[in-house]
C-alpha cells in the first residue's frame, strides 16, 4: 500500500478472528508496516490496545478510502479496563500504523488513500 509516497507492508485482518486479534502480542511494527482491518459495512467503529505492548497512529477510513477520523502515538493499555479509541463517523477500514507515521505522512481527516494492491507476481 502507498501511503504520502511511501510503500507499506500491510496485513490484512478481514475475518472476525483476525479483526479481533489485531495487533495483540506481536513485536512492534517496522517503520514500513501495518495492518488494515477491513469489515463488509461502515459502522462507527471502536479499537483499544489490549495486549499491544508498542504506540501506534488508528486511522478510521470510510468505503472510498478517505480517513474520517485518526488517533495518533495510542499508547499501549497499562489498566484494566482499557480505553476505548472510536471513530467519529462511520468506517469500513481502519489502518494501525507505528506511532508518528500519520503525522509524519500528513494523514489527516479527509485525505483519500489508495487501496491496497496485491503484490505482483515475479
Amino acid at each position: 500500500m502507498w501511503l504520502g509516497g511511501e510503500r507499506f507492508e500491510i496485513e490484512l485482518a478481514t475475518t472476525p478472528s483476525s479483526r479481533q486479534r489485531g495487533l495483540m502480542h506481536r513485536s512492534p511494527l517496522a517503520d514500513d508496516q501495518g495492518m488494515l482491518f477491513v469489515y463488509p459495512d461502515e459502522a462507527p467503529r471502536s479499537f483499544w490496545m489490549k495486549n499491544v505492548s508498542f504506540a501506534i497512529d488508528i486511522l478510521y477510513l470510510d468505503a472510498d478510502w478517505r480517513v474520517v477520523d485518526r488517533h495518533v502515538a495510542v499508547p499501549p493499555c497499562r489498566q484494566d479496563p482499557c480505553p476505548g479509541y472510536p471513530s467519529h463517523g462511520p468506517a469500513r477500514y481502519v489502518l494501525e500504523l507505528p506511532a508518528g507515521t500519520a503525522g509524519r505522512l500528513a494523514l489527516e481527516p479527509g485525505t483519500r488513500l489508495e487501496a491496497p494492491t496485491k503484490k505482483a507476481p515475479d
